[in-house]
């Protein structure tokens, strides 16, 4: 939706801005390799940086392309025997004033006319020559799916109306767009968010040639949000019946939009829209135990602020944990803490993770609160990489887990820059965690105080482990996964489990004893074996519901023999108790 969406649009505002050139391709395999090849040549022929935008529908498209042959550089390696200094390309005045009057007069030119002679702008023709749609590279599919479902396409895009995809947002060619609007009556601005920008440009372009075809854009379509297929059908529609195309059929595209209206009503499950589901931790994630601690931790000394920070423990902000008062940037929890601190008579409590450390909270953050003898609490998640953005490795990535980078510690980094107070912890002790944080934020110690929750990320520990441990599995290998259950009789159906944890497997179900109407807690077979669900259970003294399992593969003589005695051990027990249920 708009959560991933918004920031993406908002890269227009800062290509324009800067004057640097944005390509946004049409999601076609075949055309976005085409457009990442063109937007090196585009750099190189206007001398101006260029940003490539790849839009999250993009990652959903599947095709093939042709490959072509690596060049080698036009500058070999090992070429120039010393660096060389121009003094046109200084970026501090008096060039730079020679850079602004350069990317009007030269490299705006020049941009513009690349992108006319290699098309990097696609035109599809249609038949109905009297309107037509201008749409951003990224959302063409969209479109071209919309039109289909009105009857205005076939299923390979083929579509009556022309239209005209921007492969590349910034700059706009005027030519290109004086060519495709000077026959038209109207044409549709598809481009998401707010403020308009093509559609305020394009708007420009036609007045000041003196062309006035209309230009339609928000007035059809919202000014927020994701243009899903559904949102594109009901602009498209009331563009259509607002400009009556020329040789369409417009009773029978109102027709066809009922009926896709209606169908889409009557498949659905509910009487009334589900309501949204926030993004949360993944399964096992090794950051969602400390904030499990903390909600239990904050029943001692109260609700405290948090400083959040840019990464997976972002996801902290929602249900069931609603901890994230603030967020400033990334690594920069620490240092926004230090503002807010003296207006709550108890002490802050600032949360980043590894990446968000050695990228900018060691400095801004910690020699800043040290400096200044901050008083407060910096919650640090190591789980070894920057897990959020695709588990790139950092100083402190283990060996182990990952080859070629050597290990920092986070607590001897804390410690060089004067540090005192500096505690480990392992994530997933929940009790642990509680006394920890119970300690920092009361102990009588002034200065800053630095607890290191370390947990390997679980994604990349099932990724890393997975294709292993099968072929292991295979070749005859013993092999233990862990689980964890919950005994249905002992359940006491208030759901303490879930509303402290949050974990995706832990869920419900109705209650085997008809007696009772409250659904029970249940792990699901997304269970990663973490243990989260039973450490909650015991450090927030709740009902001993949960079990743990083990799942052993190519058992040995000693598994058999142990899983015999267990067997035997069980039966005694139940003859003993002819009630108790297996």
């Amino acid at each position: 939706g708009e959560k991933g969406n918004t920031g993406q649009e908002r890269t227009i505002a800062s290509a324009m801005k800067s004057t640097m050139w944005l390509c946004e391709p049409r999601p076609d395999v075949a055309t976005l390799v085409r457009l990442v090849e063109h937007s090196f040549e585009l750099s190189e022929a206007s001398r101006t940086p260029v940003m490539v935008e790849f839009r999250l529908r993009a990652s959903h498209v599947t095709g093939t392309f042709v490959c072509k042959d690596n060049r080698k550089p036009d500058v070999p390696y090992g070429a120039y025997e010393a660096a060389r200094s121009n003094y046109d390309r200084l970026v501090l005045p008096p060039s730079n004033y020679l850079h602004e009057r350069e990317k009007l007069e030269q490299r705006l030119p020049a941009a513009q006319r690349y992108i006319r002679e290699h098309g990097l702008n696609e035109l599809f023709p249609g038949n109905a020559d009297d309107v037509g749609i201008i749409t951003v590279g990224g959302l063409y599919n969209t479109v071209a799916a919309g039109l289909r479902d009105l009857g205005l396409a076939d299923a390979c895009g083929e579509a009556r109306i022309p239209i005209l995809a921007l492969n590349v947002t910034y700059p706009l060619v005027t030519e290109q767009v004086l060519d495709f609007c000077r026959d038209k009556r109207a044409v549709l601005i598809v481009e998401e968010s707010h403020p308009a920008y093509l559609e305020q440009a394009i708007e420009s372009i036609l007045r000041k040639a003196g062309i006035d075809t209309n230009v339609i854009g928000k007035s059809v379509l919202p000014a927020y949000g994701q243009y899903t297929e559904s949102v594109a059908l009901d602009g498209l529609l009331k563009f259509i019946e607002g400009t009556l195309p020329s040789g369409l059929d417009v009773a029978a595209v109102t027709r066809h939009h009922r009926e896709i209206t209606d169908a889409n009503e009557a498949v659905m499950p509910f009487d009334r829209p589900l309501p949204m589901r926030d993004s949360t931790f993944c399964t096992g994630c090794p950051e969602r135990p400390v904030f499990s601690a903390l909600k239990i931790a904050q029943r001692e000394f109260g609700p405290i602020h948090v400083s959040s920070d840019i990464g997976c423990h972002t996801f902290s902000v929602f249900a069931p944990f609603e901890m994230g008062n603030t967020i400033l940037g990334y690594g920069m929890g620490l240092a926004s803490s230090a503002a807010v601190g003296a207006s709550f008579n108890k002490r802050t409590l600032s949360v980043m993770g590894d990446g968000g450390f050695w990228h900018n909270g060691l400095l801004s953050g910690v020699a800043s609160a040290v400096h200044n003898d901050q008083d407060g609490v910096l919650l640090v998640f190591d789980n070894g990489y920057t897990a959020s953005t695709g588990g790139q490795m950092l100083p402190s990535t283990n060996k182990t887990t990952q080859r070629g980078i050597g290990e920092a510690s986070i607590e001897q980094a804390a410690r060089a820059l004067g540090t005192r107070w500096v505690r480990t912890v392992r994530s997933y002790s929940v009790a642990k965690v509680m006394k920890l944080l119970r300690e920092a934020m009361t102990t009588p110690e002034g200065g800053l105080k630095v607890i290191v929750a370390r947990g390997e990320c679980e994604l990349q520990k099932q990724q890393r482990d997975y294709v292993g441990e099968q072929s292991r599995i295979a070749a005859g290998a013993r092999a233990v996964r862990t689980r964890f259950g919950i005994d249905d009789e002992l359940c006491t159906g208030d759901h303490s489990c879930i509303r402290l944890s949050g974990c995706p497997s832990l869920t419900v179900k109705d209650n085997p004893d008809p007696l009772k109407l409250d659904p029970v807690a249940h792990v699901s077979k997304g269970c990663v074996g973490c243990g989260l669900c039973g450490e909650v259970a015991h450090a927030a003294v709740l009902c001993p519901s949960f079990h743990r399992a083990e799942i052993v593969h190519n058992p040995h003589w000693w598994d058999r023999w142990v899983n015999r005695v267990n067997r035997a051990i069980i039966n005694l027990l139940q003859a003993a108790h002819p009630t108790a249920t297996p």
